[in-house]
């Protein structure tokens, strides 16, 4: 069992940056493919980016160029860097440790979430 803990969510104006930050124990990090996942008011739970266990990336169409997902095995965790932010970027985020499997990302453990508000 993985416990995710999320931090680095808060405030920001719209075109400003955040980094997020999920740190992982309880097993062994580097097994896990990765993923970030936003859920907005009134909006289903989404997945916004995902790394693979290899380094490889994928992301939401309304986040690419703009957000990059990474990860540091040594260290247990995974970043998500967001730059140009938008109003609409405001959510709860949350770190996922999941699979990938067929090309398709698949969630597992998930943290508690940190909120992220984009607002002038």
């Amino acid at each position: 069992q993985v416990q995710l803990v999320e931090s680095g969510g808060g405030l920001v104006h719209p075109g400003g940056s955040l980094r997020l930050s999920c740190a992982a124990s309880g097993s062994i990090f580097s097994i896990y493919a990765m993923g970030w996942y936003r859920q907005a008011p009134g909006k289903q739970r989404e997945l916004v980016a995902a790394i693979t266990t290899g380094g490889s990336t994928n992301y939401a169409d309304s986040v690419k160029g703009r957000f990059t997902i990474s990860r540091d095995n040594a260290k247990n965790t995974v970043y998500l860097q967001m730059n140009s932010l938008k109003p609409e970027d405001t959510a709860v985020y949350y770190c996922n440790a999941g699979t990938y499997y067929g090309g398709s990302y698949f969630p597992g453990h998930w943290g508690q979430g940190t909120h992220v508000t984009v607002s002038s």
